[in-house]
């Protein structure tokens, strides 16, 4: 795969195709909305559904001609591959159980991928995944959305420029109330694949949520976790897999750090928050109010820094316009179209890829087993 050819731009846009994401889907249409924001990638062919018609439906909705809709991704990944003005990337957003094998297909044929997390079903696949990268030489890159936050990036550029001193402690809950009761049981779609462990892989709950959690803490406190002890429940009857997680933290510095994910709280919709505790201040961050970053420094001081104000990359909008969801996923793409047109390092390493979906496979499957083990602390290699 080469990189000698001229950098992503609105006048020369990295051509992509979808895998997923067709009518009814909750993620397909965000990844969509976000590719195309900053003009820089063009959605040139796609493969929306394994049903015919709601593929072609998918796809016309896109503004795609019907000869570059497909409805196996097989053939998609074979025809885009061998096209002169073919798609350069494949953007993988099919249920979990799909992820690895579609992405190993798409590099081993040429492409590159962005795809939504997780990486794969379990570790194993993860590792599999993590050598067809490095043996094809493409480029990988994962959606864990909050990373690509203005407030986020910037938090995580504060931290490391010591703005809170050391960090002492940190503490990331992500909670939802919309698997409460069993949803699964009533045709709701995205709720009955959650809980199939045959398409959600070895976590539930930690594997949809908690991993955003485990990475946006790893991500903006600069630090590593060694550590955890888990303490995963079914709480609604029924469920094979997890649908609360509760998890202490030891990073490799020596801090202690708390992990709370759960989908049952009743009432909640998509509660994120992240706190990061410092020798000289607090870091705080709510995804419900995504533009602000609160700092409370020893001396009883605080700050309120908002996106628009300085320095702050990854922003479109004047202060006092808020951005949110779909601008922190163009953030990603755009950093990926960066990467695929300019190499590994064009993004300042901003995007999440491999090691992050293989790190993620392993506090996945790590918490799991631990937890089914009523093991105290265990630790997380790399």
């Amino acid at each position: 795969m080469t990189t000698d050819i001229p950098a992503a731009s609105t006048t020369n846009p990295v051509r992509m195709a979808m895998i997923g994401g067709g009518p009814g889907a909750f993620i397909g249409p965000v990844h969509a909305m976000a590719a195309r924001l900053d003009g820089r990638i063009r959605m040139v062919a796609g493969a929306f559904s394994s049903d015919p018609d709601r593929s072609l439906s998918g796809g016309r909705a896109q503004g795609l001609p019907d000869e570059r809709i497909y409805s196996d991704w097989r053939k998609l990944i074979a025809e885009e591959a061998k096209r002169p003005d073919g798609a350069e990337f494949v953007a993988i957003v099919t249920p979990n159980h799909l992820h690895q094998p579609l992405a190993i297909a798409a590099l081993e044929a040429g492409l590159h991928v962005i795809s939504d997390k997780p990486a794969a079903s379990n570790l194993a696949e993860a590792l599999m995944l993590e050598n067809a990268v490095a043996r094809t030489g493409g480029h990988y890159a994962l959606t864990y959305t909050y990373t690509g936050y203005p407030m986020i990036r910037h938090a995580r550029a504060l931290v490391a420029q010591g703005a809170i001193g050391r960090v002492r402690k940190v503490a990331v809950q992500y909670i939802q109330g919309w698997l409460a009761e069993p949803a699964e049981h009533g045709g709701n779609k995205q709720a009955h694949w959650r809980v199939d462990p045959r398409q959600a892989g070895v976590g539930g709950c930690i594997g949809d949520i908690g991993v955003h959690a485990f990475n946006l803490a790893e991500f903006v406190s600069g630090e590593r976790v060694v550590e955890i002890m888990p303490d995963l429940s079914s709480v609604v009857g029924g469920r094979t897999l997890d649908d609360d997680c509760n998890i202490l933290m030891r990073f490799a510095g020596g801090q202690p750090g708390v992990l709370v994910a759960s989908q049952i709280c009743t009432g909640e919709r998509n509660d994120l928050t992240l706190k990061v505790h410092g020798t000289a201040a607090t870091l705080s961050w709510s995804h419900e109010d995504c533009g602000t970053l609160r700092i409370d420094h020893a001396d009883g001081r605080t700050e309120i820094l908002r996106a628009g104000q300085g320095a702050v990359p990854g922003t479109r909008l004047p202060i006092g316009h808020p951005e949110g969801f779909i601008e922190a996923f163009a953030n990603i793409y755009t950093d990926f179209a960066t990467i695929v047109r300019g190499g590994a390092g064009a993004a300042g390493g901003l995007v999440p890829g491999i090691e992050e979906g293989v790190r993620s496979m392993r506090f996945v499957e790590l918490a799991v087993t631990a937890s089914r083990a009523r093991d105290s602390w265990v630790i997380l290699a790399d």
